[in-house]
């Protein structure tokens, strides 16, 4: 049913929520339009349910396609509840400049020498940023082959891919609250994200089950899910580790193995 609700909104008109109910993720159907923008320098704005860029940009007098600009907010401009957004460029520029595409920069983001990996990744090296250093005590969530990297910049590679056998244990990588627990977001199947703090999400998807239910408290270790195949070709872990809501590679923050 969740699944129907979700297919009916996206078509009905663009840029409704596609959003899935308490604390969960909210989608954008449809590509953010360009118009008129008034930055507000220093300021943000906390993502809450039912929110989305194109409420939000408009709420705050800037046109979803530049608040997505800002904010490396690819398509499917997939927000979360507690994310925050800035409502200006980076840079301090005073507007975005002109564009000939309707679509924003698809968001990018290293390594720590830690076993917890509070590490000094770069969420985008390619613009010289300095590394997004975290304070989660990061764990492998699963036994098993590497058969998928990170790749910054590509939509279709935001995480890790870990093989192993259906059932086998999901573990949360790090203490953390329970924000989803369901399969609305197409491509990932049966998905869990867990909220560690105010900046730090992780995601596992293409499970076979899921064990624990939104607003459920996990400690490091526990199994959260099984996994599965739902949503890929071969029974595997989707893992994502997101820094205010942008993906970064996890293999910067997971300890070496």
């Amino acid at each position: 049913m969740r699944q129907l609700r979700v297919a009916i909104m996206l078509m009905a008109v663009a840029l409704l929520l596609a959003g899935c109910g308490s604390s969960r993720v909210v989608r954008e159907a449809g590509t953010p339009q360009a118009g008129q923008s008034t930055p507000r320098p220093g300021q943000t704005v906390t993502v809450r349910r039912g929110d989305t860029v194109y409420r939000l940009a408009v709420n705050n007098g800037i046109s979803p396609l530049d608040l997505a600009t800002w904010n490396n907010i690819a398509p499917p401009y997939t927000i979360y509840p507690g994310q925050k957004l800035r409502l200006y460029p980076s840079g301090g520029q005073a507007a975005t400049p002109p564009r000939t595409a309707s679509t924003p920069p698809r968001s990018g983001p290293s390594r720590s020498t830690s076993a917890t990996r509070q590490g000094t990744p770069s969420s985008t090296p390619q613009q010289g940023q300095p590394p997004a250093r975290s304070s989660v005590a990061w764990r492998w969530p699963a036994d098993g082959q590497l058969v998928n990297r990170f790749a910054a910049g590509d939509p279709t590679r935001q995480g890790i891919g870990i093989a192993g056998s259906s059932g086998q244990p999901v573990l949360a990588a790090g203490d953390g609250v329970v924000v989803y627990s369901g399969s609305g977001l197409v491509g990932y199947g049966e998905l869990i994200i867990v909220k560690h703090d105010d900046e730090w999400l992780s995601a596992y998807g293409h499970n076979r089950s899921r064990l624990v239910n939104e607003g459920e408290r996990v400690r490091a270790g526990q199994q959260i899910a099984e996994m599965g195949r739902t949503g890929a070709a071969r029974d595997m872990l989707h893992f994502e580790i997101r820094h205010n809501g942008r993906p970064v590679d996890p293999l910067s923050y997971l300890p070496r193995r």
